[in-house]
């Protein structure tokens, strides 16, 4: 191709702010000149690098906001380790079906079976989609709902009212005020039937009333988080005890790593 209309693209690009196609259109164009490509799959090769490249730039946007604390997939959750949860359950979760339909997620069990890790690699194919995420703890979320309550603000702009999909980790692992069980049931409200949140927690749903302090408002919250919702129980050993003692010379049995589960839980 002519100097001069490599030039005039390159240019063009730049002012189109079409950085990814400028920065391959010399290799793209050299190999075409070598192979005889036609034009039509230059202008395709092109147009591929820059829709990926802008893709991931979205995703890394998506993930940096998001509050996410650690990057997982489903492809390194060991289900092998997990043998009475349902694989086919789980992975149909991740045609993001559930969102469509503004369903919630509840995945329970106790610590260490990987709960966090399935509500991420959900968030991570969520980023991928171009959905906006948002993760928390319930110790934090319930910091900022008190926070925006106290100055009177609903801060029903931020993330954790707004995004397409909400991560609450660790319900259940500290009691809730009577006060502030209020605040998360407008928290709920605010979403209910309009976007997706994913609870992970160490409790029973009979146990929530003694975690919020009051049935009626626990019967609330539930109601509207069960209305439209998909519950993945998860009934196994912990991943972190069995890795913490994968260096002794004696392996776990499977009835030594339940009781040291149980110990963990009961501390």
């Amino acid at each position: 191709m002519d100097k001069l209309i490599r030039e005039r693209i390159n240019a063009n690009l730049k002012r189109l702010r079409l950085n990814r196609m400028q920065e391959v259109l010399d290799p793209i164009l050299d190999r075409a000149d070598k192979e005889s490509t036609s034009y039509l799959d230059v202008f395709d090769k092109l147009l591929t690098e820059e829709i990926c490249d802008k893709e991931d730039r979205r995703y890394q946007a998506i993930i940096k906001q998001s509050g996410i604390p650690f990057q997982k997939t489903i492809d390194e959750y060991d289900f092998s380790f997990q043998p009475e949860l349902d694989k086919r359950v789980v992975m149909n979760l991740f045609d993001l079906e559930f969102m469509r339909k503004k369903e919630n997620v509840f995945f329970l069990g106790p610590p260490g079976v990987g709960k966090t890790h399935l509500a991420v690699a959900l968030a991570l194919k969520a980023a991928q989609m171009s959905q906006s995420i948002h993760c928390t703890t319930m110790f934090d979320l319930m910091k900022r709902l008190k926070s925006d309550n106290a100055v009177r603000k609903k801060g029903r702009c931020r993330g954790y009212y707004r995004s397409s999909l909400v991560i609450v980790d660790e319900v259940g692992y500290m009691p809730i005020s009577r006060r502030d069980a209020h605040l998360f049931f407008q928290f709920v409200c605010f979403r209910y039937e309009k976007r997706s949140t994913i609870i992970t927690s160490n409790k029973s749903f009979s146990q929530w009333e003694e975690l919020f302090g009051d049935s009626v408002i626990a019967t609330a919250i539930l109601d509207r988080l069960l209305h439209h919702s998909r519950v993945i129980n998860i009934k196994g050993d912990s991943y972190r005890m069995n890795e913490r003692h994968q260096g002794k010379d004696k392996p776990r049995t499977k009835a030594e790593l339940k009781l040291l589960n149980h110990r963990a839980f009961k501390a």
